[in-house]
């Protein structure tokens, strides 16, 4: 059966008559073939988002309509894997609202993720002038040191991109700290191996799971990744929203100003990740 995720926009909505609502619509479902899995609730935006199984949007819709008449604006079909991808394995607290895995008991889960591109500085002229066998150690150097970092912070592998990985947070502070990680384990690695010295640039960008193109973390995504092919070898750049909800973390950003980006229409301001250097050994 499909899987939906839907949109509601209600300024002024709280946590309990959101948890309400969810109830309602689990009382009523079955009458149309639907499951209602669980929902985020941001309540700075005055959005929710709900998962649900169903035979067709028409009868997620009709499931609101019945149970408390609060009509989504935006219904998406997402691919299981994709919804699994981005959103990861969040909990569910008695009342249906998603929860953060780790966070403070019932912390819930607003939706928002921010996404992390990896790529390879110069991976193809490396392939054409070191050969496959040779590239191939390079891309497993990155691979684990990115893994490692993804570990270590609690990010999720989307997908391996063949020059880098795309990553999903449940927090900007931790994806601005794997990319710390991430550059300065590329660094301590090209002290220790010369000859092998892997470069990459990071990219990241953090927003809803429902935007302007009806697809999940549709423009986030464009934007991480065009945030990414801007960046300067061993550089991270994140998007403004990023460095904003990094303030008080302890984390280090130089204001690079607004740049062009292709694809968007608007200037986008960046931030670049102040790395800590490596020292080198006495």
């Amino acid at each position: 059966m499909p899987m939906y995720i839907d949109i509601h926009e209600i300024q002024g909505a709280t946590a309990e008559a959101v948890a309400k609502a969810h109830v309602a619509d689990v009382a009523v479902q079955k009458k149309y073939g639907v499951e209602y899995h669980k929902y985020w609730f941001n309540e700075s935006c005055g959005k929710i988002f709900c998962l649900c199984t169903a035979p067709n949007p028409e009868a997620a819709a009709s499931v609101h309509g019945e149970a408390h008449g609060l009509l989504a604006s935006k219904i998406i079909e997402v691919a299981p894997e994709i919804a699994e991808g981005f959103l990861g394995e969040s909990g569910v607290n008695p009342e249906g609202a998603a929860t953060i895995p780790g966070g403070a008991p019932n912390e819930r889960d607003p939706g928002i993720r921010t996404v992390l591109f990896t790529d390879i500085v110069g991976s193809t002229a490396l392939t054409q002038r070191l050969g496959d066998d040779a590239a191939m150690i390079f891309l497993e150097v990155h691979d684990k040191i990115v893994r490692d970092a993804l570990a270590a912070t609690g990010g999720r592998e989307v997908k391996h991109t063949g020059d880098g990985i795309m990553a999903c947070f449940f927090s900007a502070v931790a994806a601005a700290r794997c990319a710390n990680r991430i550059q300065r384990a590329l660094a301590q690695h090209e002290q220790d191996n010369a000859d092998i010295p892997v470069k990459v640039r990071i990219g990241a960008a953090a927003g809803e799971p429902v935007e302007n193109h009806m697809d999940l973390f549709g423009v986030t995504v464009q934007l991480a990744a065009r945030i990414c092919s801007h960046a300067q070898p061993e550089q991270s750049l994140v998007s403004n929203v990023v460095a904003e909800l990094c303030i008080g973390k302890g984390l280090a950003f130089h204001d690079l100003g607004e740049v062009s980006l292709r694809g968007f229409d608007r200037p986008v301001r960046v931030h670049a990740v102040q790395h800590p250097a490596v020292t080198s050994p006495a």
